[in-house]
């Protein structure tokens, strides 16, 4: 809760590195201007990771700093490591001092951790965005120091001090709480029928490969021809895919390499089948639809299980390991195809889960900080 109209006039946010992490801090900045047309925002990235163009793209300044992630397998970047760190610890420090920010606000990514290090040892406010339901390691040694961890689920005080969480939820996209399609308009966006069930396949990039192998199996035993697909399938995939799935032989088929109206694949949708990242299922929430998750086994922490678990634990989505995608996904498809109260409850209880002001309370949380 707000307590006055006290509003940020200077803030640096720091991290990236996936769509997940930019988006919820894009989201953050945006929110900022509009209370305070004039405030000094100014983005910490890492050299080299999307947030370097994405930021500069959406309005905004950005400085890199050379930090990497360590890799579990031997590799040459691990003996740099320590060195890139100290350079990146050094630089933070630097650019902390010359734009003396109001608050530090870090989202996740590379970037994040040297920053908000740096902010708590020079004792500027600083906040700790935490995404997902099993935070990572740099995020639970940060708590230990920063002011506020707005988090999007319940139960972390085993990682982060009680007294510094506030539950806010994750940014998500405005226009998937305000004014969203009908299914009628959705479908036509996407050319596909209105008297057939839509299914919605997001595999994103680099994780859409055992979707994009289940769609594929699917499709040689026959897709149903009373079903219709929207399916993501990446852009490292797209190419080889459109040779094997032509729209002249299968028109109930839309494939694409990366969706740009996800408000209205959403709303198209009769059930989704996503990853379980922690901007995906905080999206998943808002729209309310049936969803299959089927987490990431290719991520740190494996949080990705963690973040599908706490949904499926409130009865609000199904999940399927990847290793069981082949057989499981089609079978959990079919199951909210035909069973209509399985459906309305999983949508029910998702929709309850949701947290569509969530970029406005971490605002308010931060600016708090600021007033005490």
């Amino acid at each position: 809760m707000k307590l006055d109209n006290r509003h940020i006039s200077s803030v640096i946010i720091s991290g990236g590195g996936t769509g997940g992490h930019i988006f919820p801090a894009i989201a953050i900045a945006n929110e900022i201007k509009t209370r305070n047309p004039e405030a000094k925002i100014l983005f910490v990235g890492a050299i080299g990771k999307m947030e370097m163009t994405r930021v500069p793209d959406a309005g905004f300044d950005i400085v890199g700093l050379p930090i990497m992630g360590f890799q579990r397998k031997l590799a040459l970047s691990n003996f740099k490591l320590p060195f890139m760190l100290l350079i990146s610890l050094l630089r933070a420090r630097k650019v902390i001092k010359k734009f003396k920010p109001e608050v530090v606000i870090g989202v996740g990514g590379y970037a994040s951790g040297p920053t908000l290090k740096m902010a708590t040892w020079l004792r500027v406010p600083s906040v700790v965005q935490e995404q997902n339901s099993f935070p990572g390691k740099t995020n639970i040694l940060l708590s230990k120091k920063v002011d506020l961890i707005c988090t999007a689920y319940e139960g972390l005080e085993n990682f982060f001090p009680k007294e510094k969480i506030k539950l806010t939820g994750n940014p998500v996209r405005k226009n998937l709480s305000n004014d969203m399609l009908s299914k009628k308009e959705a479908l036509k966006i996407f050319e596909l029928a209105e008297n057939k069930k839509t299914i919605l396949i997001l595999g994103g990039s680099l994780g859409a490969k055992t979707l994009n192998d289940t769609m594929l199996e699917m499709i040689q035993k026959g897709a149903d021809r009373e079903v219709q697909y929207i399916w993501q399938c990446g852009k490292y995939y797209f190419d080889q895919l459109k040779s094997i799935v032509s729209e002249k032989e299968n028109p109930n088929i839309k494939l694409l390499a990366f969706i740009s109206r996800m408000d209205a694949a959403y709303a198209s949708a009769d059930v989704i089948v996503s990853r379980a990242g922690a901007l995906s299922v905080s999206e998943l929430c808002l729209v309310g639809k049936p969803v299959i998750l089927v987490p990431s086994p290719n991520v740190s922490e494996d949080h990705q299980t963690k973040n599908a678990m706490s949904l499926v634990n409130a009865d609000a989505a199904l999940m399927v390991r990847d290793l069981d995608c082949a057989d499981g996904l089609i079978n959990n498809v079919n199951s909210l195809l035909t069973d209509a109260d399985l459906s309305g409850r999983l949508s029910k209880n998702i929709l309850g889960l949701a947290r569509p002001n969530a970029t406005s309370d971490i605002i308010d949380e931060s600016e708090n900080i600021l007033i005490q």
